[in-house]
């Protein structure tokens, strides 16, 4: 049995702005550190073997708040999905320019990877799988927490529930929320989701949830 701990980066500007992020190193803002500041000390008190981290600043800089001259270990496979094109653009920014992907990209096929770079479900899914399969063969039996990104916890969240990989997010996935997983007879299973608790008091978040539009003519 190996268990996890697994986060969503502290708050960005773009997050607040409906942008697509992606793999664009975006740091955290204001709030984020705080956010940041608040997840350290609500898990201050609770042991942790190992502390991985996308290496993307957004996750390493929330990551760095929890260390506490613990080794952090840095791993691209935890990083978010590809946007492709429209990496860095908030949503009336695609609608303008390009309307067709949008109308495309709201479909949330699973096999539909953005022009430029982006990545489908099909394969960002498989890549958070190698991530996870690589964290267990090399600490199974520990308690690790991984700090990553919205995307690699809807996969995660769809793995554990087997759902689909087509559909819009359907899971609540708070930045700094605590979500708690298991490993456990060959799969994945969701103890705790979304904690946030500790976040009480700060600005309320942008949400995550997805919805299904229809498709632009």
């Amino acid at each position: 049995m190996t268990d996890l701990i697994v986060i969503r980066h502290g708050e960005t500007d773009w997050n607040r702005q409906h942008r697509f992020q992606g793999q664009i190193d975006v740091p955290l803002n204001d709030i984020g550190q705080a956010q940041a500041h608040r997840l350290a000390l609500r898990l201050a008190d609770e042991p942790i073997d190992v502390l991985l981290s996308s290496d993307l600043q957004r996750a390493r800089s929330t990551a760095d708040a929890l260390a506490r001259g613990r080794p952090l270990a840095v791993e691209p496979l935890w990083r978010e999905q590809s946007f492709g094109i429209l990496e860095g653009l908030d949503v009336p920014t695609i609608r303008a320019r390009h309307a067709d992907l949008w109308a495309q990209w709201v479909r949330h096929e699973a096999d539909y990877a953005l022009p430029q770079g982006g990545e489908s479900n099909i394969s960002f899914h498989a890549r958070v799988l190698r991530a996870l399969q690589a964290l267990l063969a090399q600490h199974a039996g520990r308690r690790v927490v991984v700090v990553t990104h919205g995307g690699v916890l809807d996969m995660l969240w769809r793995e554990a529930n087997a759902l689909p990989l087509h559909g819009p997010r359907e899971c609540d996935i708070p930045n700094t929320g605590i979500n708690r997983l298991r490993w456990v007879d060959g799969r994945l299973r969701i103890v705790a989701w979304a904690q946030a608790e500790h976040l009480a008091g700060l600005p309320e978040q942008p949400s995550t949830r997805q919805t299904r539009e229809p498709a632009e003519p």
